[in-house]
C-alpha cells in the first residue's frame, strides 16, 4: 500500500472536501452569487408564477419525516410545441424512488426507507419466503426510460469501472422483484471497483443498513457530484470521465451519502421523535480500508448547493442533530474477498 501521504493525496485532491474545502468546492457564503430571474415583463401570458421545488423531505403529521414528491413544470404558450426540459424521469420502485439524470445517463438521486422490516431484520414482521436473492438478479437497461438518454450495458463493457449501485442490492431484499429493480441501469453509475464500490462504497452502505438497529426509521440518499479540483495555475476546474462508445455515461468525481433518521425521543413520548442527519461525500477512487469514516463527514447544505438539490426542508435541518452525535460513525471492513477475511471497525482517529 502505497504511504499516507500519498494515499490521501489521491483520496482528497478533488475539491478539497473536508472543513473549509468544501466551501471552496461549492463556494463561500461570503463570494457566493446566486442566480437573479429577470424583472423585466415577459410579453406572454404566464399563467402562474412557478412555485419553490419542495424539499424532498419535509416534517409530516406528528413531526414525522415524509417523502414529498414534486414534479413542476413551467407553463407558457412559448412552449406549446414541447418542453426541451432538463428532465429528471421520476422512478419509482418497490426499494427506492428516484430521479434519473438524462444528459449524465445515471440517477440524480437516489431514496431509500430503511427499517428492520423492510430489511427481513424483524420480529414482529418476518420477512417472506420468497425474499430477494442476488444471484438470481442481472444487469438490464432500463426501458422505461428513452431509447435516446438510456444507458447501456454496452456503456460499461471494459470500461475499467464497476456498475455501481446507487440503492444496493442488500437493501431490497423484500423481494426478488424489488431487488431486481436496484439492477437497472437507471439505478447505476460508474465507481471504481477494487477500493471503492467492492470495499468501502460497500462498508458504507453496511454502515446505513446497520442504523436501522438504533433508530425506528433510516431515510437514506444516494446523490452523484461533479466537483471541481484546482489545477496548478490556481483555477477550478470540474474533469470527469466519459464511458462507452461513442462516450455517453458521466463518471462521477464523487458520491455522497446523506441520512436522516429517527426514533421516540423516550419510552414515554413516543410521538415526540429525535431527528438526526448527516451527510458524508466520498471521491471516486480507491480509498484505505483504515480511513476514518468521520474524515468524509460534509454539511448536508454543501452537498445540497453542489448537486443543486433541496433534500430537507429548513425545519428538518433547524430541529436535528448531527448524526455522529447519536450514534458511531464508524464502518466494519468486511474483506469477503480476502482468504481470511478479517472484520474490524475503523473509527475516529485516537488523539
Amino acid at each position: 500500500m502505497p504511504g499516507s501521504a500519498a494515499v490521501n493525496a489521491a483520496i482528497f485532491t478533488a475539491g478539497a472536501l473536508l472543513g473549509g474545502g468544501i466551501a471552496a468546492v461549492v463556494t463561500s457564503k461570503k463570494n457566493q452569487q446566486q442566480q437573479v430571474l429577470p424583472t423585466r415583463p415577459v410579453p406572454i401570458s404566464v399563467p402562474a408564477p412557478t412555485p419553490v421545488p419542495a424539499p424532498v423531505v419535509q416534517v409530516g403529521a406528528g413531526g414525522k419525516p415524509r417523502f414529498i414528491e414534486s414534479e413542476q413544470m413551467i407553463v407558457s404558450p412559448v412552449l406549446k410545441y414541447g418542453h426541451p426540459g432538463p428532465v429528471s424521469d421520476f422512478i419509482q420502485r418497490q426499494a427506492y424512488v428516484a430521479a434519473y439524470d438524462r444528459r449524465l445517463r445515471h440517477p440524480a438521486w437516489t431514496a431509500e426507507h430503511l427499517t428492520l422490516a423492510s430489511l427481513g431484520k424483524s420480529r414482529v414482521s418476518p420477512p417472506e419466503e420468497s425474499g430477494g436473492d442476488r444471484a438470481n438478479s442481472t444487469f438490464k437497461e432500463d426501458e422505461s426510460l428513452p431509447v435516446t438518454f438510456r444507458s447501456r450495458l454496452a456503456d460499461y463493457f471494459r470500461s475499467g469501472y464497476d456498475r455501481g449501485h446507487m440503492v444496493p442490492a442488500a437493501d431490497a431484499k423484500i423481494s426478488q422483484e424489488a431487488m431486481n429493480e436496484t439492477f437497472y441501469l437507471s439505478n447505476i453509475a460508474p465507481q471504481v471497483g477494487d477500493g471503492f464500490n467492492r470495499h468501502y462504497w460497500a462498508y458504507l452502505e453496511d454502515w446505513c443498513r446497520r442504523l436501522t438497529g438504533n433508530f425506528e426509521d433510516v431515510y437514506v440518499f444516494t446523490v452523484p457530484l461533479y466537483l471541481p479540483k484546482k489545477d496548478t495555475d490556481g483555477k477550478w476546474r470540474v474533469t470527469h470521465e466519459v464511458i462507452g462508445n461513442p462516450p455517453n455515461v458521466s463518471v462521477p468525481t464523487h458520491f455522497a451519502k446523506v441520512v436522516l433518521v429517527s426514533k421516540p425521543s423516550s419510552p414515554s413520548t413516543p410521538d415526540k421523535l429525535e431527528v438526526s442527519t448527516g451527510a458524508f461525500v466520498l471521491p471516486n477512487a480507491v480509498i484505505p480500508d483504515d480511513t476514518p469514516l468521520t474524515s468524509f463527514i460534509a454539511p448536508v447544505d454543501a452537498v445540497e448547493r453542489a448537486a443543486g438539490l433541496t433534500l430537507f426542508s429548513n425545519e428538518v435541518k433547524a430541529g436535528s442533530k448531527h448524526i455522529c452525535q447519536t450514534t458511531n460513525c464508524e464502518v466494519l471492513v468486511r474483506r469477503f474477498d480476502d482468504t481470511r477475511k478479517n472484520v474490524k471497525k475503523i473509527g475516529a482517529p485516537k488523539s
